[in-house]
């Protein structure tokens, strides 16, 4: 098993960061890429990769949750921030495929149908797709953060100072 620990901290307070900004932006870019066409253009093909990057350390991220998991005194918060915290993976799956279908429709497949009415059919699906990846996704971020501060700070936090 990898040592999820970095200069004394549990890895996954680190990846978490990284996380709840990269997941949002993903789903900001694929949003900007559906409705705008100036954003389009000149995201060209940053939304698919900001969206493999984010697939890529989410699993990495949810390992180093399990470790701390393994580490610490087991509550039902913690339980269900665990928990939650395995939900994420299927969203940053399914954003980068829409970003990329996204991507490659745009950049190379609506130009080549000729049907106008096929065009706009397939582009509405991609919207909608779009749309459901992400608010599917940011939703699952925030409720996974939630769940995890309430496990950290419940409990722990005094509205008065020492």
């Amino acid at each position: 098993m990898i040592d999820y620990e970095f200069l004394g901290l549990p890895l996954h307070i680190l990846l978490v960061h990284f996380v709840v900004i990269a997941v949002p932006a993903a789903a900001l870019c694929l949003v900007l890429a559906a409705a705008w066409p100036a954003a389009r253009r000149r995201l060209g093909v940053v939304t698919p990769i900001i969206a493999l990057v984010t697939m890529i350390v989410v699993p990495i991220t949810t390992d180093a949750g399990q470790w701390l998991e393994a580490r610490v005194h087991m509550t039902p918060l913690i339980a269900a921030h665990a928990a939650l915290g395995l939900t994420l993976m299927p969203w940053a799956v399914a954003v980068f495929i829409v970003a990329v279908v996204q991507w490659t429709w745009f950049r190379f497949g609506r130009a080549r149908m000729p049907a106008k009415a096929a065009r706009v059919t397939l582009t509405v699906i991609l919207a909608a797709a779009v749309a459901v990846t992400a608010v599917g996704s940011v939703v699952t971020v925030v409720r996974i953060g939630e769940a995890g501060a309430r496990a950290v700070w419940t409990g722990n936090f005094n509205n008065s100072a020492q």
